[in-house]
């Protein structure tokens, strides 16, 4: 288990050009922007469902990388990093920290890679090979693909620190409505259920959390923004952000010049509802787009130029160790567990031992005094959001789909209750069932030490 903190900086206040009464003029945050296409050239096969046939055949609008680099009033420094993608796999968020810690002298602490989780988007190196039926040549374009998108993730973030210049942060939070328990409610009750002005059933975080930053003279030069939903409106072969994609567009189009950023909640049991087509996918993303615009007009608060940033690998133990006999019953069913059962039997036979737990990260930063943003890997349910903001204050952001994906990330409830979230180990090739009963306890015991 490895901790990485930082902590540097004095307070000072700078909202929309206007210094804090008794600070200097000099005490400012400096904020700095990039961003990259990442549209695949040629077809591949998308990330996020095992029931895909054929690899991408067309796009609805591009793929992107967008890094924002901060800097507080005493030199530390942090950048967040979105992405249309699934999520990033351990291995070649590994990579990417490396190579910033040799360009950059940047620590993981420092360094948050998050992903909306559009299902639109493009397999990578070392995730869900198990899922599709892939051949040596789309292993080759899985394979080069991440390789460069590793290069791009490095060069923008590098552009993005070239270009920190005086700004000022504001926070600020919304609500948006299109997000429903997926394990609580079927999909075609949904619309009855807000027709009638009834709550859909079970948790959920509607929350939309807001990072504004300004130049001195007030302009907007970026929007972060988040939402605890999966962003799975559509299962088609096109290339798109799904509503997080559109989100951006469209607030791109509203402030010129400026660049949105969405960085997905704890959604993991959260579904856009209703769902599945282009008309909706384009609905959802307009809604969530007003809502920050809601909260950018009336509501944004500014965040002194404090920046305090920790990071820990965190060990998750398997529930218990699979054999032979799970294997096979798997290669019984057929599909994508019959793929997965496969290559982990060849390697039981073989004599390799397989993995009985998997590192986790947990990031978290503090933006000023008060704004606490956790980042957690994994597809992770939104219990986990509900309780940090309940122990933490309602200010605190917490963030899913950051730094490495590579499993659902069940509460203690959801462990126990089972089904889909609980487990879907085969989907991610672990060589597991389910986590460890107390997963909850050892995520939440880090965060409570990290937020210190």
């Amino acid at each position: 288990m490895r901790v990485v903190t930082s902590a540097i900086g004095s307070l000072a206040v700078l909202a929309f050009g206007c210094v804090a009464p008794g600070l200097g003029a000099g005490e400012t945050w400096r904020a700095g922007f990039a961003r990259a296409k990442i549209t695949p050239a040629e077809p591949m096969w998308m990330a996020g469902y095992g029931s895909r046939t054929h690899p991408a055949d067309g796009k609805l609008h591009d793929l992107w990388v967008k890094a924002m680099a901060l800097e507080d009033v005493g030199g530390q420094r942090a950048v967040v990093l979105t992405s249309d993608l699934l999520g990033f796999p351990g291995g070649m968020s590994d990579a990417i920290c490396a190579e910033l810690k040799t360009r950059h002298g940047m620590e993981r602490a420092q360094v948050m890679l998050s992903a909306s989780h559009t299902h639109c988007g493009p397999v990578l190196r070392g995730a869900l090979y198990d899922i599709y039926p892939l051949d040596d040549h789309q292993r080759a374009l899985i394979d080069a693909y991440s390789a460069s998108l590793e290069k791009t993730v490095v060069g923008t973030i590098g552009r993005a620190i070239s270009d920190l210049r005086p700004a000022s942060l504001a926070f600020g939070q919304g609500s948006c409505g299109f997000a429903a328990n997926r394990r609580e409610n079927k999909e075609g009750d949904v619309s009855g259920l807000r027709a009638a002005g009834q709550p859909t059933r079970g948790p959920s975080d509607h929350a939309v959390p807001i990072l504004s930053v300004r130049d001195p003279g007030g302009r907007l030069l970026a929007i972060v923004f988040g939402y605890a939903c999966h962003n799975t409106t559509l299962n088609e072969y096109s290339w798109c952000g799904d509503y997080a994609g559109f989100a951006q567009i469209g607030l791109e189009e509203k402030h010129p010049g400026a660049q949105a950023m969405f960085v997905a909640g704890c959604g993991a049991d959260q579904n856009p509802m209703p769902r599945r087509t282009v008309e909706l996918c384009q609905d959802h993303g307009r809604e969530l787009a007003e809502a920050v615009e809601r909260v950018l007009g009336n509501g944004i608060e500014p965040i002194a130029p404090r920046l305090r940033t920790a990071f820990e690998f965190i060990t998750l133990d398997f529930e218990r160790a699979l054999g032979r006999e799970d294997f096979v019953g798997a290669i019984a069913k057929g599909g994508y567990e019959a793929r997965w059962g496969r290559r982990l039997l060849a390697e039981v036979e073989s004599g390799r031992p397989l993995a009985t737990s998997s590192r986790y990260p947990i990031q978290a930063w503090k933006l000023g005094e008060d704004r606490l943003w956790i980042a957690l890997g994994g597809e992770v349910v939104v219990d986990y959001a509900l309780k940090f903001k309940e122990r933490f204050g309602p200010k605190t952001w917490v963030t899913g789909y950051a730094n490495d994906v590579m499993a659902y990330i069940p509460s203690h409830r959801v462990w126990e209750e089972g089904r889909y979230e609980a487990g879907a180990f085969p989907v991610y090739g672990l060589p597991a069932q389910r986590w460890c009963p107390d997963i909850e306890e050892r995520i939440s015991a880090t965060v409570v030490r990290l937020s210190r």
